[in-house]
């Protein structure tokens, strides 16, 4: 999953590439259709991506500020 995020991720700064070559030297819209297209795939494809792949395997009770990590961060004197 690793190697599908690197892909798509080098996929999208290409894309941002070519589309603001093609801003510069070609033709102005097409160049900014090719960016906003790649802007939407690392917003809505990379990134959902990245934080499922980021966050598996984690539990969310141990990042949120219930009573039991306040207590605990007060035994270690992290308050």
């Amino acid at each position: 999953m690793n190697t599908v995020l690197k892909i798509l991720g080098i996929l999208i700064l290409i894309a941002i590439g070519v589309g603001f070559y093609y801003r510069t030297f070609e033709d102005v819209v097409l160049g900014d259709r090719i960016i906003g297209i790649a802007v939407l795939a690392s917003a809505f494809i990379l990134m959902p991506i990245f934080l499922y792949v980021r966050w598996k395997g984690k539990r969310l009770q141990d990042y949120t500020l219930t009573k039991e990590n306040m207590d605990k961060m007060r035994d270690k004197g992290l308050d």
